[in-house]
């Protein structure tokens, strides 16, 4: 079978497809024919480390065998996964715990399976457990074009919340609009703090949720409210901010919210999708596909998304 390797540690095009050995399910785990594998930000720290062989931290696709003591999966099952295992999905096969996978509804179809649920999930947790968004709250969403953006700016309007969007060129102004935010600021750095505090009379946000980082930190940080929250989440790649404890402003809370402290057991993992799946089924939240690529043109999608000029998820099709 074909694989994306990562070659060593580099830019995109360290990333070469090769011929790998069929790999086969031990106890315990599925083996999956890939039909669509997600693109996130974390491929690109995997790739720059080289902290994986094969990149890809989420997927969907077809059961192809199961290995022994598996009953929750048959042979045609469609799957869909989340996993942080050192094998990734930028493959035409892959084995998977089965602890990481759950059942696609029928209704959902590969590409929306494959690109709702690492990011769905992220935001998902973002909004109802970092900082649990309440009718009325006024928020923060930076990068609001991106694909965790446009879908935390759905979840957070479910709830009752306002959304002022940044977006870093006009160009994404109508997609984080047509997403559902009420204000969309064109924005890189910190130049976007005047506009929110002008567009909440000086009072600031009750929750930041930054996936950007860098100098906007500081700023999102400046424009919360007493008793705000900062809800951090990245970047995986670049610098990492830091502050002094003394430095939060008017008693601010500030978390780093990640993945694995919202799903914890499997049974977690199928509820919280379920969700997740429900809502894209009843027309609630809309994926956005933003790019689609063959699985061989890894590297351009690496290099697009690094570009920062992406909106949506993108994809790559075995």
């Amino acid at each position: 079978m074909k694989a994306i390797v990562v070659s060593e540690a580099g830019g995109p095009g360290v990333l070469r497809l090769r011929e790998r050995p069929a790999p086969r399910p031990g106890p315990g785990e599925v083996l999956v024919d890939v039909r669509v594998a997600g693109v996130n930000f974390f491929d690109v720290g995997t790739r720059r480390a080289k902290v994986a062989e094969v990149p890809g931290v989420e997927g969907a696709g077809v059961v192809a065998a199961v290995g022994e003591g598996v009953g929750e999966f048959a042979p045609g099952d469609r799957v869909a996964w989340v996993t942080s295992g050192t094998q990734g999905s930028y493959a035409e096969q892959i084995v998977l715990p089965a602890a990481t996978v759950v059942a696609v509804p029928d209704a959902i179809d590969d590409e929306t399976a494959a690109a709702v649920l690492l990011q769905g999930l992220t935001a998902q947790h973002h909004c109802t457990v970092c900082h649990p968004v309440q009718p009325g709250d006024i928020t923060l969403v930076h990068a609001a074009a991106g694909g965790v953006g446009l879908l935390l700016t759905q979840l957070i309007k479910a709830r009752g919340g306002t959304v002022i969007g940044v977006v870093s060129r006009p160009e994404k102004v109508e997609i984080a609009a047509a997403a559902g935010a009420d204000h969309v600021v064109v924005s890189t750095g910190a130049a976007f703090a005047e506009r929110v505090l002008e567009l909440t009379g000086g009072e600031g946000v009750h929750a930041v949720f930054d996936g950007v980082g860098g100098p906007a930190f500081a700023a999102s940080l400046q424009v919360l409210r007493t008793h705000g929250t900062m809800v951090y989440y990245g970047p995986l790649i670049g610098e990492v901010p830091t502050i002094a404890m003394n430095e939060i402003p008017r008693s601010t809370r500030l978390t780093y919210g990640t993945l694995p402290d919202h799903i914890r057991t499997h049974e977690e993992l199928v509820t919280h999708a379920a969700e997740l799946f429900g809502l894209v089924e009843k027309g609630e939240l809309v994926v956005r596909i933003g790019g689609r690529y063959p699985l061989a043109e890894a590297a351009r999608a690496h290099a697009d998304i690094e570009s920062r000029t992406t909106t949506g998820k993108l994809l790559l099709i075995p």
